[in-house]
């Protein structure tokens, strides 16, 4: 049995002090990822909890309960910190990965530590697969509010719609790798496709800015 929260303490700790040395985007990304580490440790919290009440086994929660509770975890730092601060696009980018990038990092660390990094395969799956998974899904959610705000359509079912794709696409991914085969193959491929998707969009938005602030 490994202690989460001694080794939340190891790994935050040092960032946390790390942030008053930075400036700009490197501390907003710090404070980021350290609020993606928190919020990691209270969706293991809440999953479990939720296991416990709904006498559920572990594959049930993995797709149906988890990307719910952790989607919404992610969600809440990145939307206070939009509507509190009104950052720009890029801004709201860089906050979203480091959610992403700390719920990762800190539940990387804690599967590798229960299980073990003997197995290559199994590293590569985690850090490859499940932790890209958990910074697409963050940058994605990033990508539909900004396109909710340019087109000035910020209500709650735009925030919510944008919170809806995030958590299905979680759930998808857990789905497909819930079973050997060639789902499993599918679902491990699906992060890195989707991150792809989301950089040709990104560069098609930032091309549209460009242009839309030469002809002013």
């Amino acid at each position: 049995m490994i202690h989460a929260e001694n080794i939340l303490i190891c790994i935050m700790f040092p960032m946390a002090v790390a942030m008053f040395f930075v400036r700009g985007n490197a501390r907003r990304f710090t404070f980021a990822m350290v609020s993606g580490m928190l919020v990691c440790l209270v969706s293991a919290y809440l999953s479990g909890y939720m296991n416990y009440l709904g006498a559920t086994d572990t594959e049930e929660t993995a797709i149906f309960i988890s990307p719910i509770i952790e989607e919404i975890m992610k969600f809440v730092p990145l939307i206070f910190y939009m509507l509190l601060f009104e950052p720009a696009d890029d801004q709201l980018y860089v906050f979203a990965t480091g959610i992403g990038a700390g719920f990762a990092t800190f539940e990387n660390c804690c599967y590798i530590l229960t299980n073990g990094a003997e197995s290559l395969p199994f590293v590569m799956v985690r850090g490859m697969a499940v932790g890209v998974m958990h910074i697409v899904s963050m940058i994605a959610v990033a990508t539909g509010l900004v396109l909710i705000r340019r087109f000035k359509a910020l209500s709650v079912a735009g925030i919510v719609g944008a919170l809806s794709m995030s958590v299905m696409f979680h759930a998808l991914y857990n789905l497909l790798v819930s079973k050997p085969g060639a789902s499993s193959l599918i679902g491990y491929c699906l992060p890195t496709a989707v991150a792809a998707s989301i950089l040709i969009i990104r560069n098609l938005l930032r091309r549209e800015t460009l242009q839309t602030n030469a002809e002013n």
